[in-house]
């Protein structure tokens, strides 16, 4: 079964184009517009096998925060789309990446209710021209908008790019784990109740 999903969302703030593989190989096209978030997707989809498109444009001459949220949004609608009923799945998956003097660990359940954790603070206001506050948006409005759990939790760090490159980077191998295919499930949806 195709594991894939596109989805596009207009506002009068943005204009977004995502499409997503679960069954990829990690390959990435992204133009948002903010060159240091292009950075980190596509960190994302290396890390998590997972083929990411994503096409946006927003109102960047204001801020990056709407473009920011908007492809979280997307980015979790897309994920839902192409889980289906989440049959087979691993359902959980975790890691911990270090990156230089960084260290974050990344939990994920793929559960069906919306929360996120964030533990990760930042010494400086901006990575390039990206305000670092906007990276807990993002992942705030993924989580919101593909129905998980996440909890993303500093260890170490002083560095704000090292920082936010282990929390994409662990959040990208936490993800591969939690949409994998377990044979061992095989058909059942990993829960006791029957749905997710």
């Amino acid at each position: 079964m195709s594991r894939i999903a596109q989805i596009t969302r207009k506002t009068s703030e943005t204009d977004i184009s995502l499409t997503l593989n679960l069954d990829g190989t990690g390959k990435a096209e992204i133009a948002t517009g903010i060159g240091f978030f292009d950075h980190m997707l596509t960190a994302l989809a290396r890390h998590s096998l997972i083929d990411l498109c994503v096409h946006a444009t927003g109102d960047l001459h204001i801020d990056f925060h709407h473009t920011t949220e908007d492809v979280g949004i997307v980015l979790g609608q897309a994920l839902v789309q192409a889980l289906g009923d989440k049959r087979g799945i691993a359902r959980f998956g975790a890691a911990m990446v270090p990156m230089d003097e960084a260290l974050v660990e990344a939990a994920i359940d793929l559960s069906g209710r919306a929360f996120l954790g964030w533990q990760v603070s930042f010494a400086r206001d901006k990575v390039g021209e990206m305000d670092t506050e906007l990276f807990e948006e993002f992942f705030r409005a993924f989580t919101g908008n593909a129905l998980m759990n996440l909890h993303v939790m500093q260890k170490a760090g002083s560095n704000a790019h090292h920082i936010a490159e282990a929390c994409f980077k662990s959040v990208a191998r936490a993800l591969r784990a939690a949409v994998a295919i377990d044979p061992r499930v095989g058909s059942a949806i990993p829960s006791t109740k029957g749905a997710l």
